[in-house]
């Protein structure tokens, strides 16, 4: 009866802060009060701390949150989007596979697929293929045929891929005055794939930003302002990791029901081997998907590194990607008191921390919010990791982990640990609210 009473407060709890989370708008963070929490008075043997509970239960949100904005997002758009057997979002009716360029995906022709189109992938030399199943095929079924058809054929779904944080309340518009930017790396350069960004911000106005994706029409949007002024900002005393650096920035959403889609991130990603960039921040996360996996495994091999934001699916959910892929520097995110956050994904493949929480970063339209999650660890990483790695290069991407490692506070158990990686880094990198 304790355990059921227990369970029931907790289910209660998790429902009503996974609530929370989704109201206003899809970036709004709600965060409880910070104030002293008594213990739960003995029920039975239940005498857990108040505050332990929520912080299970806050963590259990994150998780839920997630998958109710999933299942809104697939309601809202049934026309384009269905998802996947465990429920992760797709473009409905379109499976991927990577390919050299020019060749003929015959295993896919011979078993009664249609080509839907190619997508080139120039830097890489290799080309997207976006196949349609026979009429009365499922996309299930026909994904099954084709990679038991096509052992070494990189086939998948055309899955999505979100962003992993949110932005709190807003504070002051704009810091005052221009501060001149630290001429000591000029050449530096940092890329990123997110949403748009708006470059007329004060702190990315006079910053070197060369943008892809949309047609060329801007489509700036909170998450991907926000993670590019932690980059490469400056307004007055506000400040990005590497303000000197040249940012390369990848829409991959452009404002539509399939944005975030695999073949843009591909496209985005070959992009910046075409632009030489040595670290790319991705601060999306979603399912494993073989696609995006060969891409991703091409790059590292020519010494590009690619930092990913972990997740903000709590700490029990599965790993998510592409910060889960072997040789991506997955980024965790902790609060001003440099504990993990609450909402933020565990597991052996976290290499750093970084701080995630009451960071100030840039909005569109001007002024500053304070944001909170994964997705705003990341470009502290990718930032410092670019100050020492302007171009691809695996000498130099080794070298700049290694040195990172060895800078990095540990914060859990001794070395490496699945919930802090290797330690913090970056804890005084970016502005904090007040600290403009």
């Amino acid at each position: 009866m304790r355990n059921c009473a227990a369970r029931t407060w907790r289910a209660r709890t998790t429902g009503l802060l996974a609530g929370l989370l989704l109201a206003g708008s899809a970036d709004a963070q709600v965060r409880l009060p910070g104030l002293p929490l008594p213990a739960v008075p003995p029920v039975g043997g239940l005498t857990r701390p108040l505050a332990e509970t929520l912080d299970d239960a806050s963590a259990d949100a994150a998780s839920a949150a997630r998958a109710l904005r999933i299942r809104e997002l697939l309601r809202r758009e049934s026309r384009t989007l269905a998802q996947d057997p465990s429920g992760n979002p797709i473009v409905r009716g379109e499976l991927v596979l990577l390919a050299a360029t020019g060749t003929e995906p015959a295993a896919a022709l011979a078993a009664g697929f249609s080509i839907l189109r190619r997508e080139p992938l120039p830097g890489l030399g290799l080309e997207i293929v976006v196949l349609v199943p026979p009429a009365g095929r499922s996309l299930r079924h026909g994904l099954g045929a084709l990679r038991g058809t096509d052992r070494a054929g990189s086939y998948d779904y055309n899955h999505l891929y979100l962003g992993a944080g949110r932005r709190d309340a807003a504070v002051d518009a704009a810091a005052s005055g221009a501060a001149d930017d630290p001429a000591s790396r000029p050449s530096a350069q940092v890329g990123m794939i997110d949403s748009g960004v708006d470059v007329h911000h004060a702190a990315l106005a006079a910053r070197a930003v060369d943008t892809w994706g949309c047609g060329g029409v801007a489509s700036a949007d909170p998450h991907g302002t926000a993670v590019a002024s932690l980059l490469v900002g400056r307004d007055g005393e506000f400040h990005g990791v590497v303000p000197g650096a040249r940012l390369y920035a990848a829409d991959v959403f452009c404002g539509r029901p399939d944005g975030g889609n695999v073949v843009a991130l591909a496209r985005a990603l070959d992009w910046l081997v075409g632009a030489r960039v040595g670290v790319i921040c991705v601060s999306l996360v979603g399912p494993r998907n073989a696609l995006l996996e060969a891409v991703v495994a091409r790059l590292v091999a020519r010494g590009h590194l690619l930092v990913a934001a972990v997740g903000n699916d709590g700490p029990a959910a599965p790993a998510l990607y592409p910060a889960a892929y072997p040789g991506v520097i997955a980024v965790t995110g902790v609060d001003a008191r440099h504990r993990v956050l609450l909402e933020a994904s565990r597991g052996a493949h976290v290499a750093f921390a970084a701080p995630g929480a009451e960071l100030l970063a840039a909005r569109p339209g001007g002024g500053y919010v304070t944001v909170r999650g994964t997705s705003f660890a990341a470009p502290i990483v990718a930032g410092l990791l670019a100050s020492r790695c302007a171009e691809p290069d695996p000498a130099c991407a080794a070298a700049a982990v290694a040195a990172l490692v060895r800078e990095a506070v540990d914060l859990g158990a001794p070395g490496r640990d699945p919930v802090y990686g290797y330690g913090l880094v970056g804890s005084t990198a970016v502005a904090r609210p007040g600290q403009k």
